[in-house]
């Protein structure tokens, strides 16, 4: 089985608002960037996203090591949190509605078609290929502003 080393992050401006993700995937030489967005999201949807197209982006089932700064993420696999959401009807401790349903199922799918291990690193410091996640998330975010943002018309000169 291909092992496969994966970085993700997520950033939102404003939360809710415009939101970005990336991934990096390494397998022995090759590596490869993948990011994208969403005009009206959350942070935490975005973290939970990258994992998502980044595992969604393998051609076969891997072991993947997932390296990200969201303990949320990391949380939900580690601490078993999805595996309790599930046997409850994706209802939470305090028997509210787990959210982002339809992304954790999306996620789960995928780990199980691969051996995923999961690990947190902090996030903003000195980890490269984290660094460079955010970039490329945090710079999804500013191309779909830009894309959204009005024309300007030079004016004519008399």
């Amino acid at each position: 089985m291909k092992h496969v080393t994966i970085y993700t992050d997520g950033a939102c401006s404003e939360n809710p608002g415009p939101g970005g993700w990336a991934a990096i995937l390494m397998y022995k030489t090759v590596k490869k960037e993948i990011s994208g967005s969403e005009e009206m999201t959350t942070n935490n949807r975005m973290e939970v996203t990258a994992a998502i197209m980044a595992l969604e982006a393998l051609k076969q089932t891997c072991e993947v090591d997932i390296y990200t700064d969201s303990a949320y993420l990391c949380n939900t696999f580690e601490q078993h949190w999805i595996d309790n959401w599930v046997r409850s009807g994706w209802k939470k401790a305090d028997k509210k509605p787990v959210e982002n349903r339809e992304l954790w199922e999306r996620l789960l799918n995928m780990t199980e078609r691969h051996e995923v291990t999961w690990h947190k690193v902090k996030g903003h410091s000195d980890n490269e290929f984290n660094n460079r996640c955010d970039s490329l998330a945090r710079n999804e975010i500013k191309k779909l502003k830009d894309s959204k943002a009005p024309e300007t018309v030079p004016e004519t000169s008399k």
